[in-house]
């Protein structure tokens, strides 16, 4: 693992969601959405997966992953690897299970607010209709690329 940053740390908790990269079996990419449930300055990351589908079966194959986050207004974004291993909610503890609930929340309540403020977006609440995580992906990061442009 590698120390984090704060300006990292702090990007990437402000997103609502990353995009995780993983490799099938055929050895091409795929990728997924992911909320990130918490982050550390220690360079450790853990994301939730609800679905149990690709992802999963790919990091049991081959444990390295990428995260990506960018913010298209302010310019600047993250690629965050390293390696991965599934943890189950008994290895975790319940304070994750906790942050999840404060994170489906606060999109909740975020979503909420612009709806009522009239900004289009998604009718319904989907965050509502997601199903309690059964396992997390812990990702123990071993390089961060700063995507943004440099002079």
């Amino acid at each position: 693992m590698i120390q984090l940053n704060k300006d990292v740390v702090h990007f990437l908790q402000n997103q609502g969601f990353v995009v995780v990269s993983t490799i099938d079996a055929a050895g091409y990419p795929h990728n997924s959405c992911k909320g990130i449930v918490e982050i550390d300055e220690a360079g450790r990351v853990f994301l939730l997966d609800l679905f149990h589908a690709r992802t999963r079966k790919n990091l049991e194959a081959n444990p390295l992953v990428s995260i990506t986050a960018v913010d298209e207004h302010k310019f600047i974004g993250y690629c965050l690897k390293g390696r991965a291993r599934v943890v189950t909610q008994e290895e975790v503890g319940l304070h994750l299970t906790r942050a999840w609930e404060e994170r489906i929340t606060s999109r909740l309540s975020r979503r909420l607010i612009k709806n009522i403020h009239g900004e289009k977006g998604h009718a319904l609440h989907p965050e509502a209709l997601l199903p309690k995580p059964e396992y997390l992906i812990e990702i123990d990061v071993k390089e961060v690329v700063d995507l943004s442009p440099h002079p």
